[in-house]
């Protein structure tokens, strides 16, 4: 799928939701609970369930990130379904350290 900053997805099988914040160059293959991502105004398959392995979930507001593709995403609407780019589970991006002040 070609993902553009600023477009909404949302999990085929549970409730989470995401917006794309940094959009890799390329075509990728992101997914929720071990099935692609629609578009937000889509409406999901019914039957699906989430896959064996894919489970983790996803906290509301937390951005999830891969650097080496640039892609950044952030959760809007948690679920019970791990986001995965192609096959490898997001991790979520860790908060910048603020500087000290002495």
């Amino acid at each position: 799928m070609q993902l553009r900053i600023g477009s909404r997805w949302r999990s085929a099988v549970d409730d989470t939701q995401v917006v794309v914040v940094r959009a890799p160059a390329g075509e990728v293959s992101l997914t929720c609970g071990g099935h692609p991502l629609i578009p937000a105004d889509s409406q999901p398959t019914p039957g699906l369930t989430i896959d064996e392995g894919a489970t983790g979930g996803t906290a509301l507001g937390k951005r999830y990130a891969d650097p080496a593709t640039g892609l950044e995403l952030l959760c809007v609407k948690a679920g019970t379904g791990a986001l995965a780019l192609d096959g490898v589970e997001l991790p979520l991006r860790s908060a910048k350290p603020l500087p000290a002040s002495d």
